[in-house]
């Protein structure tokens, strides 16, 4: 476990970020308890992230169907007891979630301090490219930002990082953090580390990105979860293995970036881009 303080800022939150490996041979009730007993421990936290499916496993795609569960299942269960334990938000990554209609989607989900649900959001653009995931889950079809401990809070789930209309419009709706879980391979670990700046500086928000490590089917997950600031600057970042990021994080940061260099309100809206003359 690493702590690194950034700010003694009064208005400083303590984010916690869990980069978890979800080995082959650990079962999801194995893992589920094995987090719990890791996220316990932390103290002093406004906001625990975690990774995206690490419960399921991202490629355990043989899996999914017998894995997914509810909004009321194991893994958010165990979320909230762990958020009502340390007072603190818990933003879960993501679950194979089975819809009330019986269909599966990557979703993930904002749990406060008192332990309830407070945002959820099912990945819009789900992964096709040596994935299986585009094949058996439905992508999601909205956009969610929430009040919570790190200002407006939005959700987007590892590939939406390559996608900037989707940020655009977070940013236009008010967020001023975004939170990223992640199963993103090592072979493209350089394309996680520029996605995540990039976006940070377009939209002068902070980035909060947990990504997945250790192996899983073969593939080596790529680790190195990070913060950014709304400048792009990365205030830290994980190894490659299994650990547990302090970092503090002052959420009024956004507001005096955007005041100093008003990319924001100089910004034009997608539709008026689209307008322009040829």
């Amino acid at each position: 476990m690493q702590s690194h303080p950034d700010s003694a800022h009064s208005g400083s939150r303590r984010v916690a970020i869990a980069q978890i490996a979800s080995p082959d041979d650990e079962t999801p009730q194995e893992r589920v308890e094995r987090v719990e007993e890791l996220l316990r421990r932390l103290e002093h936290v406004d906001l625990v992230t975690l990774p995206e499916l690490w419960s399921a496993g991202y490629f355990a795609f043989d899996r999914y169907a017998e894995r997914a569960e509810s909004l009321d299942g194991p893994t958010v269960r165990m979320v909230q007891r762990v958020a009502r334990h340390l007072s603190s938000e818990v933003h879960l990554g993501s679950i194979v979630e089975r819809g009330a209609d019986g269909q599966l989607h990557n979703t993930a989900v904002l749990v406060d301090a008192n332990g309830r649900v407070v945002q959820t959001y099912r990945k819009i653009h789900v992964f096709g490219y040596q994935s299986q995931e585009s094949q058996l889950l439905t992508p999601g079809h909205s956009l969610s930002v929430t009040a919570a401990a790190l200002g407006a809070t939005a959700s987007t789930t590892c590939y939406d990082l390559r996608f900037p209309g989707l940020w655009q419009e977070l940013s236009a709706r008010g967020a001023e953090t975004a939170i990223v879980p992640a199963a993103w391979p090592a072979a493209r670990r350089e394309h996680w580390r520029l996605l995540t700046q990039a976006r940070a500086v377009e939209h002068q928000l902070w980035v909060i990105a947990t990504n997945a490590c250790g192996s899983q089917a073969g593939v080596e997950l790529g680790g190195f979860s990070r913060v950014v600031d709304p400048s792009g600057r990365v205030v830290a970042e994980c190894g490659d293995g299994e650990e547990v990021l302090i970092v503090d994080v002052d959420p009024a940061q956004v507001g005096t970036v955007r005041a100093e260099f008003p990319v924001i309100d100089d910004r034009l809206g997608i539709d008026d881009y689209r307008a322009l003359s040829d």
